[in-house]
């Protein structure tokens, strides 16, 4: 059974860091994301990475302050948040698909999804 769990997020003030981890479990994925919805807003791509990690993408809101990666051992990714923003308040997830080999930038383009977990700035 395949399963993307979540951990990492939290409660922290503007100008501070998260890093954001998700296991799966199941199968091994060639590209991963990580998407965010805020309350009354429709779900968006943070960013995504394929299997070597030569191969990345960032949303412009998020460029130069996360960074994701991959431990393709532990089947693991990761985002680092810096100088994070009360805009940035919103549930992340985690996403995997098994539908393609570059990284995908629309939600419909994954087919396995985690359960979530919150982040929330502090001005």
């Amino acid at each position: 059974q395949v399963q993307l769990v979540e951990s990492g997020g939290g409660l922290v003030q503007a100008g501070g860091s998260l890093r954001l981890s998700c296991v799966a479990s199941g199968r091994t994925f060639y590209v991963m994301g990580w998407f965010r919805q805020a309350p009354g807003r429709e779900r968006e791509i943070v960013s995504s990475i394929n299997w070597s990690g030569g191969s990345t993408y960032y949303a412009d809101s998020v460029k130069g302050r996360f960074t994701i990666s991959r431990d393709n051992a532990k089947n693991t990714v990761y985002l680092q948040m810096n100088n994070l923003k009360p805009e940035d308040t919103a549930v992340y997830y985690c996403a995997a698909t098994k539908l393609s080999f570059a990284v995908t930038i629309t939600a419909h383009g994954y087919d396995y999804w985690g359960q979530g977990t919150q982040v929330t700035v502090s001005s």
